[in-house]
């Protein structure tokens, strides 16, 4: 199977149909989870002295190491969905491991786009088709952060162009569920992480087994 921009949106949208409460749920479940940690991260800085302009170091910290773990359990969550939609559970949402290669992968994706942005832009944009996979592969192969973030630029090379498609693509459907009151969120949302697995799936699928040397589970 090729990797186009229609065949992983209309993926993202047939897997959704086939549970669309299911689906729809989950979103919910993350979306209090995300509240909630900020909900905690709101009395740790009443409890020392911050506000919301001017958070303290202690809250800030807690809303990014919890904000790592709801983003693995997502990630974790559509990768199983993708896979097996029919089966799925929201037990899926808790995979806590592991959680150092993911907070390093995410740290230094961050800090690529993020630099790339403040410079040109462009650079900016090169960064996230180039690393756009490597906390999906963090946690489907458990490779380390640079392992990764290559692995990610690999199976992404000669499929650049429709990446960036897919990406404008997704944002546009994401904006739109936004304009719907929000409420189209809980649509849009597992639509477009569906369809953002899949081409991860598909894409890996193509570029063939990553070399053995740089394969975390080899080494252990």
């Amino acid at each position: 199977m090729d990797f186009t921009v229609g065949s992983a949106l209309r993926f993202g949208w047939e897997t959704f149909k086939k549970r669309p409460w299911f689906f729809i749920g989950t979103s919910i479940v993350v979306a209090f989870a995300y509240i909630a940690v900020s909900v905690v991260g709101s009395i740790i800085d009443t409890v020392f002295g911050g506000t919301a302009e001017d958070p303290t170091l202690a809250a800030s910290l807690f809303n990014f190491l919890c904000g790592i773990l709801v983003s693995m359990g997502v990630t974790a969550f559509y990768l199983a969905a993708h896979d097996n939609p029919e089966t799925v559970t929201l037990s899926a949402l808790w995979h806590p491991q592991p959680f150092w290669k993911f907070l390093g992968t995410s740290v230094l994706v961050y800090l690529a786009i993020g630099i790339g942005f403040v410079l040109l832009f462009v650079p900016g944009i090169i960064a996230l088709l180039f690393f756009m996979f490597a906390t999906f592969i963090v946690i489907d192969r458990g490779l380390g952060p640079i392992e990764a973030m290559k692995e990610s630029m690999r199976i992404g090379r000669g499929y650049r162009w429709p990446l960036l498609g897919f990406i404008a693509l997704c944002m546009l459907i994401i904006v739109a569920g936004v304009m719907a009151l929000f409420v189209g969120l809980l649509v849009a949302m597992p639509v477009v992480t569906l369809a953002f697995t899949h081409a991860y799936r598909v894409l890996s699928a193509q570029a063939g087994a990553a070399p053995a040397a740089t394969d975390a589970r080899l080494s252990t």
